[in-house]
């Protein structure tokens, strides 16, 4: 290395650096309030003990974990009765399951998925109650 060369060297860096945090300084003190879900769905309102199969905590944090063991475990392995830690059995069907009660897709699904950026590819399978033709 050449003493003229450090300069460049040191300015490569320099833009590397720049380049490579930008992502972590450029959202600094920017806050996004979470999605308010809105749970008044015919079906939940009738219920008398709003309950989903699971904690909402675990089903906050788990759930696209347990529809792709749901998945596997129905389509590949054909079993298709889900034990809750509760000891409640469910049918693993998204449709009858999870968006008999989850049915307003575009306030439910839809805020929460944009709000964190993921695109889930339930929709290419499975049709909303909502959107089924009467």
């Amino acid at each position: 290395m050449k003493l003229r060369d450090r300069g460049l060297i040191i300015a490569g860096l320099a833009v590397f650096l720049i380049v490579a945090t930008f992502p972590f300084w450029y959202g600094r003190g920017k806050v996004v309030a979470p999605p308010d879900l809105e749970l008044d769905t015919p079906v939940i309102k009738k219920l008398a003990e709003r309950k989903c199969i699971e904690s909402t905590p675990f089903m906050r944090t788990n759930h696209m974990k347990l529809l792709v063991a749901w998945r596997d475990s129905a389509v590949r392995k054909g079993n298709r009765i889900y034990t809750a830690t509760n000891g409640k059995t469910f049918e693993m069907n998204l449709t009858g399951t999870c968006l008999n009660c989850h049915s307003n897709q575009k306030h439910f699904c839809d805020r929460c998925h944009t709000y964190v950026g993921a695109k889930p590819d339930c929709w290419n399978c499975h049709i909303i109650p909502e959107d089924i033709p009467k």
